[in-house]
């Protein structure tokens, strides 16, 4: 039984991509899933999730007047913020950070992963305010093997997961984490958190939270969402 979440919360929702790798000439965050962009459904998932919860969605500059017309056409009045994109997703979390920073647990999540579960955003909340951080993973099921493809050995995959979003932390541990240069390195936001030496706990994740990254992933969101009870 997860406990009631008294601390103010914020998400940072990332969609600063341009969609370039997905092979159409409308950025992923914006395709329709089921009648609705793929972001409104993500920014939906949160407003359902939290009571309250400081919303900021984090798109390029020549995308916001896009996504305002968007939510016109679509009569989508969920309160939010919107912030600038930045040219790594390091800058495009530091600048969506500026704008939830009175909050007490803050959470950054991919704009892409539209069919987060709310059960599984008040987990990642409660454990954060628990523990000071919270990330979703999900266990590797597949055999793996490192290397090329001449020469490569297998890896024992037994503590290997898959890491989601959202992934939530205390205020003071992940400003502070983004007040840090930029390393490439930096591949999410526990890995900028962690660089401080802070510990990164993590929680169960969702299959069908998934990140839509290729056009057969809408095909499959589409399938999850028509199953999904919450």
């Amino acid at each position: 039984m997860l406990k009631t979440i008294s601390s103010k919360t914020g998400i940072v929702i990332v969609a600063a991509g341009s969609g370039n790798r997905f092979g159409t000439d409308i950025p992923k965050q914006f395709l329709t899933l089921n009648h609705w962009p793929v972001l409104m459904h993500t920014v939906n998932r949160f407003s359902k999730a939290i009571e309250n919860i400081e919303i900021v969605v984090v798109l390029p500059e020549n995308h916001h007047e896009t996504w305002k017309n968007l939510c016109e056409k679509h009569d989508f009045t969920i309160p939010h913020k919107l912030a600038t994109g930045g040219s790594e997703r390091f800058y495009s979390v530091k600048n969506g950070l500026v704008e939830v920073a009175d909050c007490e647990i803050i959470g950054v999540q991919d704009g892409v992963r539209p069919l987060v579960p709310t059960k599984l955003i008040k987990k990642c909340f409660d454990t954060a305010a628990r523990h000071g951080s919270c990330v979703p993973v999900i266990p590797v099921s597949d055999s793996l093997r490192k290397g090329n493809f001449q020469q490569n050995e297998p890896m024992n995959r037994q503590d290997l997961y898959r890491v989601q979003t959202p992934q939530v932390f205390r205020q003071s541990w992940i400003m502070k984490a983004y007040e840090q240069n930029f390393m490439p390195e930096f591949t999410d936001d526990a890995s900028v958190v962690e660089q401080l030496g802070y510990q990164i706990f993590l929680t169960e994740g969702a299959e069908e939270n998934i990140k839509i990254t290729k056009p057969a992933d809408l095909e499959l969101a589409a399938f999850f969402l028509s199953r999904q009870s919450d």
